[in-house]
């Protein structure tokens, strides 16, 4: 599973379709074929936050993709944001990792709400 799957499967409970994960706008379905439910809403800020309450470190979910990572108990060693880069597609310098992860984020959260993630708009940069 990607990155960004594990993410989403850890925020939604389950593992997100591939097609989902990745789609960077929502594709209009052949004629013929029916219409596919949409995905559960779930209130990231609350779960997260909720998680939050409950880890024993001060993690800033809401502005660090390190933190959320380590919230959602994922390995987030530069390593890995790297790849989380690669399947987002950035196109940035990977060693400037300040604008890497500024990036990941915002990326991440608009990925979140996608697929269902219920995210105000200061979240959605």
């Amino acid at each position: 599973m990607s990155i960004l799957g594990s993410i989403l499967s850890k925020v939604f409970g389950h593992e997100v379709p591939a097609a989902r994960a990745t789609a960077s706008a929502p594709t209009a379905a052949p004629a013929a074929a029916p219409a596919a439910a949409p995905p559960p809403t779930v209130d990231v800020v609350a779960l997260l936050d909720g998680l939050a309450a409950k880890n024993p470190q001060k993690l800033d979910w809401k502005h660090s993709i390190v933190d959320m990572m380590k919230l959602l108990d994922m390995d987030s060693s530069f390593a890995e944001r790297k790849q989380l880069a690669q399947e987002l597609g950035y196109t940035g310098d990977t060693a400037d990792s300040a604008t890497m992860n500024i990036w990941l984020h915002g990326q991440v959260m608009q990925k979140l709400a996608a697929n269902g993630g219920k995210l105000p708009p200061e979240l959605l940069k």
